[in-house]
């Protein structure tokens, strides 16, 4: 992976925007790694030394950078946003979005996505190496939302990015572009958040305890030093996202799909292999995700989510956050959506009114639950479209 030094900002990011982009639209096996220059601190009041975001870039900066775009990925997202996966080899995980003619436009802008920190493909994570040579394992710091976006920060300034045009972000993106808002406002004229929150709330946070408990109580977890050993927990970390999965969907979108439907067979086996065919995804579901994801990753980012509370940061009032933003906001919230409710994103747009911020609110309907930003929907792509222009 290449690292890109500070001091050779200025002619790293003019060549970048041709090489780089050359690169990532073939598809190649990794994409650029930015070394933060100094240790970068952390809410825990932790440093985290020579730390490394992995990014991929999609369009051309203006010569006044006036055009970046920064999109925020969700839990199990990444940097591949609309470039082919290097493990998977599926498309990017918004490649319906993002692209020339799109509604994030790279014929018009220069879009940014990341890698967070605590993640596994490419940023410093749990299975970074330390100073000692070892992978980190359970030894990396405790991260939070903030922490991550810290680490967005340099390296916006790495690229020599003052100000975004937007910062967009669904999910766990949306806590960082709110995140983004609340304590770098300076840094972002507009904000688009889709299918999020301004807190966990504690449903979510015993969601996450249930997968968290399944990675920890595969033997092969090994108290998180498992790098060196022939066994992964992938059996806990696939049994992780198999109950996560299920609250990014609908009881409608469930029942629409699969229904009480049998899996490539006539009659029940009365045992307990998938007889149904939405065993039989959830399974699919589950093993699939152990080929691209970490589960000391998986531990660190969920916990990051959960300790999420932009109000418990700025005094425990949320308006207070977002106090004297000049950035416009515009929130989406999804009807089936479960998760991350809309009366969630009615509280963050009540609290930005409260701060006299200029925001617009909308909820969109779709039958496919939290997900729904990831899917096909001719309204969502003009909300972003149009927030964007």
């Amino acid at each position: 992976m290449q690292k890109i030094p500070l001091a050779a900002r200025p002619k790293l990011v003019e060549g970048l925007f041709f090489g780089f982009r050359i690169l990532i639209m073939n598809a190649a096996p990794a994409s650029p790694v930015y070394r933060i220059p100094q240790p970068l601190p952390l809410d825990s009041g932790q440093m985290l030394e020579a730390a490394e975001i992995a990014y991929c870039i999609y369009g051309t900066l203006a010569p006044d950078k006036g055009n970046a775009v920064l999109v925020c990925h969700a839990l199990t997202g990444d940097q591949y946003l609309a470039s082919a996966h290097p493990i998977t080899g599926k498309p990017g995980w918004w490649e319906r979005m993002v692209g020339p003619g799109k509604p994030i436009d790279t014929n018009r802008f220069f879009v940014v996505c990341a890698n967070v920190i605590g993640s596994c493909m490419g940023s410093s994570g749990p299975a970074s190496l330390a100073s000692d040579g070892a992978p980190y394992a359970m030894r990396f710091p405790v991260i939070t939302i903030r922490d991550m976006v810290r680490g967005l920060v340099a390296l916006l300034d790495g690229l020599g990015i003052e100000k975004l045009h937007a910062v967009v972000g669904g999910s766990m993106g949306g806590m960082q572009a709110l995140s983004l808002a609340a304590n770098w406002p300076e840094r972002a004229a507009r904000v688009l958040v889709i299918a999020s929150t301004a807190r966990h709330s504690a449903q979510n946070i015993a969601f996450h305890e249930v997968g968290r408990q399944a990675i920890m109580a595969d033997p092969a977890w090994a108290e998180g030093d498992y790098y060196t050993r022939e066994a992964k927990p992938d059996n806990g970390l696939a049994v992780a996202r198999m109950a996560a999965h299920i609250t990014y969907l609908s009881e409608a979108g469930l029942t629409e799909k699969f229904g009480r439907r049998l899996q490539d067979r006539e009659a029940k086996s009365f045992g307990f292999d998938a007889d149904f065919q939405v065993e039989s995804y959830l399974r699919y579901q589950g093993s699939g995700f152990t080929r691209r994801f970490d589960a000391n990753s998986y531990l660190y980012i969920t916990r990051a989510m959960d300790y999420f509370d932009i109000a418990e940061e700025h005094g425990g009032k949320l308006a207070d956050a977002f106090a004297g933003t000049q950035a416009r906001f515009c929130i989406v919230s999804f009807d089936t959506d479960w998760l991350y409710p809309t009366a969630e994103s009615r509280h963050v747009v009540h609290a930005l009114n409260a701060a006299g911020a200029k925001v617009s609110f909308v909820e969109l309907s779709a039958p496919n639950g939290h997900d729904s930003f990831l899917l096909e929907h001719d309204q969502l792509d003009r909300v972003v479209e149009g927030f964007l222009a």
